[in-house]
């Protein structure tokens, strides 16, 4: 078996660019090496080729990586995780069919190791059970499942970045999941067991925490001044 190594990095938060719908590129047309495109190098490594798969390793080692981290929030672990989802890709690439894009495919997988990674470890987390809050009568409705324009408008990465690792774990994972990854309500409620009202519900609760954490930040900040 290949030793992978991983050298990775946070990267930083766009509900636009790192959502699923970013990576709409044909694969049969992405260059993995000179002359070899992603299909090819899929092809191959499904057939055994370890150099194509190395190839392939070295494309979406990165993303991987940042995904692993944001959801476990710690570095160590993601570098475990990374390795773990990509010996997985090397046991399961021949099941990939095509019917989605590879990086889609690939990431579902890792984020299923992540996830039983942490239901081992038992981490507390926010209960799935919490319903969602009332809202206002006399105010307009507003689909707290929605896109978070403050959050996703924010040009303080690096802040952005520390209050995401500082969320509670249940609201971590389905912030990452529907705010960075591009998952839905209804695929992160089948992939965690609950009910899309919760996820929407856990969703809205961590945004109103990162907005509270980034406030505190600027505020730290500007007393510093």
């Amino acid at each position: 078996m290949m030793c992978l190594s991983i050298s990775g990095t946070t990267g930083s938060y766009s509900a636009a660019s790192h959502s699923r719908s970013a990576h709409t590129l044909t694969t049969a047309k992405k260059l993995v090496a000179p002359g070899i495109t992603e299909a090819e190098a899929i092809d191959r490594a499904k057939a055994g080729d370890s150099e194509c798969f190395e190839l392939l390793y070295g494309m979406h080692k990165r993303r991987v990586y940042s995904l692993c981290l944001r959801m476990v929030g710690n570095t160590a672990e993601a570098e475990d995780l990374t390795q773990e989802a990509f010996l997985q890709l090397y046991r399961k690439i021949a099941t990939f069919r095509g019917e989605s894009a590879f990086s889609t495919w690939l990431h579902r997988l890792a984020v299923n190791v992540v996830l039983m990674h942490l239901r081992k470890k038992g981490l507390p987390e926010v209960s799935l059970e919490e319903t969602l809050e009332p809202q206002q009568e006399d105010g307009p409705k507003k689909d707290i499942g929605a896109r978070d324009n403050v959050l996703a408008g924010s040009i303080d990465r690096v802040n952005l970045e520390r209050a995401i690792e500082s969320l509670p774990p249940g609201y971590r994972i389905i912030f990452v999941l529907h705010d960075i990854e591009g998952y839905e309500h209804n695929e992160i409620a089948e992939m965690m067991g609950c009910s899309i009202g919760n996820s929407k519900s856990q969703l809205h609760k961590a945004r109103m925490k990162l907005r509270d954490l980034l406030k505190t930040s600027r505020a730290e900040k500007a007393l510093r001044r």
